[in-house]
């Protein structure tokens, strides 16, 4: 009777939530769409950019155990063509440097390091990264000049549901969906509206696994350094190729113990 009872109390909440949702989504999702393009106009008006941040991968097991990854950073960028991000986990502590011509990854738990020539500006270096050498930059999403365009491509809905506070700033809230996947984005209140938190749902995979960053510690214009974005290389480091590369374990976004299975 207990279990009955507080079922139905779960289902009377669930209801009465998703009935206020319903309406409030639906007046605000204007707001919410201008909140996001005014928060890409701000990130795009600013030439040096500098955060650290905190994200998670997770992974949805043969058996439906889903496990997530965790990972930190450093990001750096000088618009137009300039950038230094790091990342490292517990199996993985890896720096990308960009120049504006040449991308080098360097791989310090190996000593080594990879270099490719492709001129050009951050938003090409991006593509490259994500679709050529499936080493997407972390929150790349939220750096591009099209990032709106991008996320908002497909969305069937928009919720503004609020707000929350993360790391101690007050943010907007708010929740997308499309065909492929949901996301949702916490966007800093106030004159700087920065995103504070971004986490991407996957509805075409079984457990439907999420990425999540939390990007901190926000430096704009003249405090953030513009940093040296030269690349050399620590002493006996080796140089490899990008298929030795891309072959080689630990050095991607799962540690060598992770199998994947049918592709995915």
């Amino acid at each position: 009777m207990t279990a009955i009872v507080s079922c139905g109390r779960a289902a009377a909440l669930a209801l009465a939530v998703g009935m206020s949702l319903s309406s409030a989504a639906v007046a605000d999702e204007a707001d919410a769409r201008n909140r996001l393009k005014a928060m890409f106009a701000y990130m795009n008006a600013q030439t040096n950019i500098g955060f650290q941040y905190d994200a998670n991968l997770e992974v949805v097991t043969k058996d439906q155990q889903r496990l997530s990854l965790a990972s930190s950073g450093v990001v750096t960028l000088a618009r137009p063509d300039k950038i230094r991000a790091t990342r490292s986990g517990g199996f993985v502590d890896v720096e990308t440097v960009f120049d504006g011509k040449t991308l080098t990854v360097l791989g310090k738990n190996k000593n080594l390091y990879v270099q490719v020539e492709t001129p050009g500006t951050l938003e090409h270096l991006i593509d490259e990264l994500k679709d050529k050498y499936h080493r997407p930059l972390p929150a790349a999403d939220l750096l591009l000049p099209n990032g709106y365009d991008e996320l908002m491509r497909d969305v069937t809905d928009v919720k503004d549901l609020g707000s929350g506070v993360i790391g101690g700033t007050e943010c907007d809230f708010f929740a997308f969906r499309s065909k492929e996947v949901d996301w949702q984005i916490w966007i800093a209140q106030g004159d700087r509206p920065y995103p504070c938190r971004f986490v991407i749902t996957s509805k075409l995979i079984t457990g439907n696994p999420q990425y999540s960053i939390q990007p901190r510690d926000w430096k704009f214009g003249t405090a953030a350094a513009a940093g040296d974005f030269s690349f050399k290389p620590p002493a006996g480091a080796r140089k490899i190729d990008m298929k030795e590369l891309s072959e080689m374990k630990d050095m991607g976004e799962l540690p060598s113990h992770f199998a994947i299975e049918g592709g995915r």
